[in-house]
């Protein structure tokens, strides 16, 4: 079965998290769960993170925007990555100065 191009951006992301050692899952929020969540939440360094994976033109939603923002606000840090910006999840996570153009989001 061939890989959606949201499933490619996760897998990047899933390879980058593990290259850094991070802990992380993915969340299921059928049911029960919280709507609106990041597809990728997890902890390094000490830091909560949830990252939205897109692909093409794909944009957050309202309630995932919110989710972010939440995120943000209680200190964790928030990422929305894309096939463009996967190369910077070590960076993102890392707080390092990220070039705002080539970032998927606007906080």
């Amino acid at each position: 079965m061939a890989m959606t191009p949201e499933a490619k951006v996760k897998k990047k992301v899933a390879a980058a998290l593990k290259q850094l050692g991070a802990y992380y899952f993915y969340p299921v929020t059928v049911g029960y769960g919280k709507s609106g969540v990041p597809d990728i939440v997890g902890c390094y360094n000490g830091r909560f993170f949830g990252i939205e994976c897109k692909a093409g033109k794909g944009k957050t939603t309202a309630l995932q925007d919110m989710n972010l923002k939440q995120i943000t606000a209680a200190g964790g840090i928030a990422a929305v990555v894309d096939e463009d910006n996967v190369h910077m999840v070590p960076d993102i996570l890392n707080e390092k100065e990220v070039d705002e153009r080539q970032m998927a989001f606007d906080f």
